[in-house]
């Protein structure tokens, strides 16, 4: 959809004829296709910005508040009853989805989102009023504003519907990715258990651990990133609706906005409950904040992982390839069979791009004066393009790179074995000084560790073989505390007599 089109009628709705449609401003035409009306159709043509309209989820969480609203006004007596089933039968539907051509304004547009209020206001009024009456019953036809938006303000709706759409993408959406690729990586962990492999600080050689261990780190960073959802969704959970224009609740039931959230949870599933102060819900968009801050630190989790796979999967000659990722593709135009790590790279720049759409957030948070932040499109725009983008990729990664990953054992056991690094576990018998100095001998004339320190006479041949086990090392507080059971790579230990590396892969 270009500007040059969105300046006047729909693109999609252009070949239809048209008809007059009238606010409190005036007469507009409108094509004859459209279920918008006219202060729909002005808001069209002053904001041909970017062509893109707010996402598809947040108008289905409209459409439940618009439902909710309906539902809660009947309740009341404030609406009535059949004129509450339609509107609620209409804003169902837009909740699952449907009429979302109906719904072209620009995200750019009134920083209250009112033009999106107004719009599916129209279409929902629109369609009752056919649903009820014959088009010439003027006595039964569901007006826009004075039953559709009864009892409710743009102020109030829209802070109202970002709230539980994000809420629910992040429910819907973003956990479940995230248990996905955490208990993929758990998988992994308990496969590679045994495989015991160097470790790496500063880039430089480090004391081992196992690959299981490596990836139980993973996992269970993708389990706090999920936690980190769930507390976005609690502080999402407290709601505008019922404060109107400025938070004072003027023209609204008293009972109406609790009644708003009892009928959302029912309909979610999850704990809506009407804010406790107005003012704050409404001039402030901080929970909003907190939320892009969350989704900050579930970029940083996934995208240090799938950097982390990229190195160790990094080769396969001259690279650490200690890890097999599946090739999905070719990886280049001009050299033949190479493949690159794809899906690491696909997330990086997902986690990338979440992290810019979280800073506009945040830099929107700021952006509220007095009794209303004016930056509301933008923030549901930004907040859903990032769960959208993150749950995706989340997803992909987890099925197409970590469920296919295997271990190289045999380069992680030859990396292990020349390691420098174990002379660490030689510092309890001989010292830090003298473990230093056999460190350094042996790197500068080639040898191994062994060797050096039976040249020196500083261990019998039996203590020092003990001392240098590989596995023994990934497990020290486990060896200390005998009255635990014993770990699977203890029990290996003990049932090969105390010397195991890794098994070697064919």
């Amino acid at each position: 959809m270009d500007t040059k089109t969105l300046a006047g009628i729909s693109p999609t709705l252009a070949c239809a004829g048209t008809r007059v449609e009238r606010d409190s401003m005036g007469e507009m035409r409108v094509s004859e296709d459209a279920l918008w009306g006219a202060s729909t159709q002005r808001a069209v043509g002053n904001f041909p910005i970017s062509g893109r309209t707010l996402p598809p989820a947040f108008l289905r969480g409209l459409g439940l508040v618009k439902l909710a609203a309906a539902k809660a006004n009947g309740n009341l007596g404030r609406l009535a009853p059949e004129k509450s089933r339609l509107i609620q039968q209409v804003a169902r539907e837009i909740a699952e989805g449907s009429h979302g051509a109906q719904f072209p304004v620009d995200v750019f547009q009134t920083g209250s989102g009112t033009s999106t209020n107004t719009n599916i206001n129209e279409v929902i009024a629109h369609l009752a009023s056919a649903l009820g009456a014959e088009p010439e019953d003027e006595a039964r036809t569901i007006h826009p504003n004075d039953e559709v938006n009864l009892g409710q303000s743009s102020n109030d709706v829209i802070p109202t519907a970002l709230h539980v759409s994000v809420a629910l993408a992040l429910h819907r959406n973003l956990m479940p990715s995230l248990d996905t690729l955490a208990a993929a990586l758990e998988r992994k962990s308990t496969e590679f258990a045994l495989i015991v492999k160097l470790g790496r600080t500063h880039l430089m050689d480090a004391t081992p651990l196992t690959l299981g261990q490596e990836f139980s780190g993973y996992a269970r960073q993708v389990r706090k990133a999920g936690e980190r959802v769930q507390r976005g969704i609690a502080a999402l959970g407290e709601l505008a609706i019922g404060g109107t224009a400025v938070g004072t609740g003027l023209n609204t039931h008293r009972d109406f906005g609790a009644e708003v959230c009892r009928v959302l949870s029912a309909e979610t599933r999850l704990a809506f409950r009407e804010a406790r102060n107005h003012f704050e819900a409404q001039a402030a968009r901080d929970d909003c904040v907190e939320v892009a801050g969350g989704l900050v630190a579930v970029a940083a989790s996934v995208t240090k992982i799938a950097n982390d796979l990229r190195l160790l999967g990094s080769g396969p000659r001259a690279g650490l390839a200690e890890l097999r990722l599946p090739a999905l593709q070719p990886g280049s135009s001009i050299m033949p069979g190479k493949a690159n790590p794809v899906m690491c790279e696909m997330l990086i720049q997902v986690g990338l791009y979440v992290q810019g759409l979280a800073q506009t957030v945040m830099a929107c948070g700021r952006e509220g004066q007095l009794e209303l932040n004016a930056t509301l499109p933008l923030i549901a725009h930004c907040l859903h393009e990032a769960i959208h983008c993150l749950a995706n990729g989340v997803r992909v990664f987890s099925d197409n790179c970590v469920a296919g990953l295997e271990a190289a054992a045999g380069r992680c056991r030859q990396y292990t074995e020349r390691s420098l690094m174990l002379v660490t576990a030689l510092t309890p018998l001989i010292g830090y000084d003298a473990a230093a100095s056999v460190a350094r001998e042996a790197l500068a004339g080639g040898k191994s560790l062994r060797e050096v320190v039976l040249a020196r006479r500083l261990l019998d041949a039996a203590t020092l073989d003990r001392a240098l086990e590989p596995l023994a090392m990934t497990q020290p507080r486990a060896a200390a505390d005998k009255t635990s059971a014993p770990t699977p790579a203890e029990q290996v230990l003990e049932n090969e007599g105390g010397h195991i590396i890794a098994p070697a892969k064919p």
